[in-house]
């Protein structure tokens, strides 16, 4: 079954780089409707291995904090040791501010980007406490990250719950040592691989919310 997985991941990225497409269907869709925790999405999509990855409110002046899943509804995946969120709870989303067609004044522009539009400290440590919750983490909240699964530098969006997790420590974390997570560094080479016009602001997207672990593997960035 994960080989089946892989194999149709596999072909959505290369329509994604080679062709530039806006739509797979793999006859197992599941839309975002049905798997969402919030409503207010966009029908706008881009595809996702198991169906479009769903389209957020994008930046807001104001953040507020949102409903999280039910409590122990998550549950971690794990490759290799390295932990990975639920898709089921976690699908991820987009901010619909980020495009192709402007990354040089998005993302790409000089000065940065994401600490115009990344909600406030006030707001995302209530939201990480109900979804640890959500997850069912006991372990040290200092040690872990309420991380955007496709990242503010890939054009993630910024409160949607869809696309907020706690992530757990790496394996062989020191405890008490703060967050440091292999998934951060990934998500700054394919900000840099998508600023470079290496691959496409979509397959970054898409390869992120498959698997962190394997996004730059699949993408031939590493």
């Amino acid at each position: 079954m994960r080989s089946t997985s892989r194999a149709a991941s596999t072909v959505i990225l290369a329509c994604l780089l080679l062709a530039g497409c806006r739509s797979v269907s793999l006859g197992t869709s599941t839309s975002s409707e049905s798997r969402s925790p919030a409503a207010g999405a966009s029908d706008t999509a881009v595809p996702n291995e198991s169906g479009p990855i769903a389209v957020g409110e994008g930046p807001q002046k104001h953040y507020t904090v949102r409903q999280q899943p039910t409590v122990g509804s998550c549950h971690y995946r794990y490759e290799h040791g390295e932990p990975l969120e639920d898709p089921a709870c976690t699908p991820g989303a987009i901010s619909p501010a980020v495009t192709q067609a402007n990354l040089k004044s998005t993302i790409c522009r000089k000065g940065g980007y994401t600490s115009d539009v990344r909600p406030s400290a006030y707001v995302t440590g209530k939201e990480k406490k109900l979804n640890a919750a959500s997850y069912g983490y006991i372990g040290s909240m200092a040690d872990a990250e309420y991380d955007h699964l496709i990242s503010l530098q890939l054009g993630g969006d910024p409160n949607d719950p869809r696309n907020l997790w706690v992530e757990p420590a790496d394996p062989g974390h020191k405890k008490g040592a703060g967050v440091n997570n292999k998934k951060d560094p990934v998500e700054t080479k394919l900000h840099t691989a998508v600023c470079k016009g290496q691959v496409s602001l979509a397959a970054a997207q898409q390869a992120i919310v498959t698997d962190w672990t394997t996004a730059l593997t699949v993408l031939h960035l590493g």
